[in-house]
């Protein structure tokens, strides 16, 4: 009973595989079904030449800086200056107490008077003595007066004389000290050194001012500059005037600035060497952060409008059309802008086509239908 069994099911598994064999579909090609694509533009990639750049970040700096002090001790009775003001070169900024200064001065023009009233006087000794010499010397000729006496009467005018010209020298030491006295005067008015504006203050009214220690901190606020550190490797290909690219990204601000020193001694530690850029531009502040773009030399990349680049979600790519016009959206990563158009680092190749008009008529997978290339 059991080999009955058994024989039928060997019989039931023999036809169905025979039936399986009847009904298997022969090898060959499935045909795709692709949506037609008209009215875009293609155009073949072509590679473009542009600037190297070395790039680093840099804080904005006034280009002249001036440390305000006092040249003489005092006390400050008045100020008319605070942080964030605009001066003007020299604009008064604080004044120190200068009662013992215009003592000074009292004193000094007084000394002159003295020494002016003193080289009047001599004045008139030495024109008598001139006076008198010049009748003992008739009298010694006509025989009526001594050797003697005429020695005498010349020497008294050479005394006169010598007295005349040592007024003189104190006229001139008092006109001196009156004039030092003024200076000193001068150092209790504290002015701008420059036009820019107030970035610190650090004394107070009724405070004592020393002398060389700050007061005020004015920045030319007319020119700034920056300062980066360079690779060593650019030492010899960076020269005096060579034009640079600023950046400001608080403002979005692009500027233009030159090199305008190179310290070509190099920091052991860090590799690299000082350069000095000078930028100007309206709406600049000390203190700002910059982006620095020194050109290098030249390379080759590929450029494309910004319009026709595709975004979904986190994802940048371009519709390529290839050889049998099958368009293909392609992923690729984005370099730096540069105008109107944007780098592309990687997904395309110069030669290869991409879509360039009608962009939002482009499915991926479909096949381009009159292709309007260039």
């Amino acid at each position: 009973m059991k080999g009955k069994i058994a024989k039928v099911l060997i019989v039931a598994v023999l036809s169905l595989v025979a039936a399986g064999c009847r009904d298997k579909i022969g090898p060959g090609t499935a045909e795709v079904k692709r949506p037609v694509v008209s009215g875009v533009q293609s155009t073949e990639i072509a590679a473009s030449e542009i600037d190297n750049y070395y790039e680093s970040s840099a804080t904005v700096k006034a280009k002249t800086e001036s440390v305000v002090a006092a040249r003489m001790m005092g006390t400050v009775t008045m100020l008319q200056a605070k942080e964030g003001d605009l001066v003007k070169a020299g604009q008064l900024l604080l004044t120190l107490d200068d009662r013992d200064v215009r003592q000074k001065i009292n004193g000094a023009r007084a000394a002159l008077a003295e020494a002016e009233s003193g080289v009047a006087a001599a004045a008139k000794q030495k024109e008598l003595a001139q006076t008198t010499y010049g009748r003992f010397k008739n009298l010694f000729d006509g025989k009526a007066l001594t050797r003697q006496e005429l020695d005498e009467a010349e020497t008294r005018t050479k005394v006169a004389e010598l007295e005349y010209e040592r007024m003189g020298e104190m006229v001139k030491r008092t006109r001196a000290g009156l004039a030092e006295a003024k200076v000193y005067q001068d150092f209790t008015r504290v002015t701008s050194p420059v036009d820019g504006v107030v970035k610190t203050k650090q004394i107070e009214l009724g405070t004592m001012a020393m002398p060389g220690v700050p007061l005020f901190t004015i920045e030319d606020n007319s020119s700034f500059r920056l300062e980066i550190g360079v690779n060593e490797t650019l030492v010899d290909r960076l020269a005096l005037g060579l034009p640079v690219v600023v950046t400001i990204p608080a403002t979005g601000m692009e500027l233009s600035g030159k090199i305008s020193d190179v310290v070509p001694a190099v920091d052991p530690r860090t590799r690299n060497f000082l350069v000095k850029i000078d930028v100007v531009g309206e709406g600049l502040q000390s203190g700002m952060y910059a982006n620095v773009r020194i050109p290098v030399g030249k390379r080759s990349t590929i450029l494309l409008p910004r319009e026709i680049i595709v975004e979904k979600g986190q994802l940048s790519g371009v519709y390529t059309v290839d050889g049998n016009n099958v368009i293909t959206y392609r992923l690729i990563r984005l370099g730096k802008l540069y105008g109107d158009k944007r780098e592309i680092l990687s997904g395309l190749q110069p030669g290869e086509k991409v879509i360039t008009g009608g962009v939002d008529r482009a499915v991926d997978g479909g096949l381009l239908q009159g292709d309007k290339g260039q």
